[in-house]
């Protein structure tokens, strides 16, 4: 008969109190976040380096921790196995009641359309759970979901890592935005070709900007940046004074600015293709029991609204 495995000379206050530390930067932040002394904080982290037989961060006086390589590997992995002991403890004790936090980035230009609706319909579903959300370009949601920060990401269909694993919540065809006194604003719609002479806003934000050249040099016309705005509300604005015309995706229903200055959404006459909304997440992680029930949710919505 097999010996059991020997248990782990490790806890999962010990993962729990180094996650918190790596998170907050300092021993003493930790601690304030913890609700526990500064000691209690040093000593677990000095227990686990001494169980695991590796130095897991530096410490310097007034200037906090530096995690270690084998430090920032072990992050990764301490977020995942405290996220399914979570799930384990939930799924044992039989609570019917789905609980604890979902952490969702979200790529920063669907965010004020997108993220609304979805909390608002999962909240309704499960009121004990807290969405945690954050709103960053696609390279840094990516790089976070690597690292365990975030169980999933909305993000669109666009220099998307092979690491992650995706499933398409709808399709968004992009369009023109033109100020509201612009000579093609009363057209259905308008050619690339057309807008090569004019001063474009392009917005800047990654994969945006990538996204919108790629789509002129298809058809062979090259578009007169002018301005370079990182926000999709600041970009509006300046099509809105007549700055410029822009490519843009998102579509709210609202067609003024933050001004009051109306524009027009206008459809593209060349061929292009709608762009696919996606809630992405790791391939090498197990989603917990929060993420796939958010998963299911948005599923099950087919849409945008």
């Amino acid at each position: 008969m097999a010996e059991p495995p020997a248990p782990p000379r490790f806890s999962l206050r010990q993962l729990a109190y180094f996650v918190a530390i790596a998170e907050a930067g300092t021993l003493s932040e930790a601690a304030v976040r913890l609700r526990i002394s500064q000691p209690a904080v040093s000593l677990a982290l000095n227990d686990l380096e001494r169980a695991l037989k590796v130095q897991l961060c530096v410490r310097r006086k007034a200037h906090g921790i530096t995690l270690t390589p084998s430090g920032a590997s072990l992050l990764v992995r301490a977020r995942r196995l405290l996220r399914e002991a979570e799930d384990l403890e939930a799924e044992a004790s039989g609570a019917g009641t789905l609980t604890g936090v979902l952490s969702l980035g979200c790529y920063v230009t669907l965010a004020p359309t997108v993220l609304p609706p979805l909390l608002q319909g999962f909240a309704a579903l499960h009121p004990e759970v807290t969405v945690d959300f954050a709103e960053d370009t696609q390279d840094v949601l990516q790089r976070r979901l690597l690292r365990g920060e975030l169980d999933l990401a909305v993000i669109y269909d666009m220099d998307v890592m092979p690491e992650m694993a995706r499933t398409v919540l709808f399709s968004v065809r992009p369009h023109v935005l033109l100020p509201a006194d612009h000579p093609a604003a009363g057209l259905p719609e308008v050619s690339l070709r057309d807008l090569a002479e004019e001063p474009m806003v392009l917005l800047d934000t990654a994969p945006s900007a990538h996204h919108t050249l790629s789509l002129f040099h298809r058809f062979g016309v090259v578009p007169r940046v002018r301005h370079r705005p990182t926000t999709y509300e600041t970009a509006r604005a300046l099509i809105g004074r007549g700055m410029g015309y822009g490519i843009l995706v998102q579509r709210p229903a609202n067609d003024r600015t933050h001004e009051g200055l109306r524009v027009a959404v206008k459809e593209i006459a060349e061929p292009i293709r709608a762009e696919p909304v996606l809630l992405a997440w790791p391939r090498h992680m197990s989603l917990n029991h929060r993420a796939r029930e958010f998963l299911r949710f948005c599923e099950s919505r087919g849409g945008p609204g």
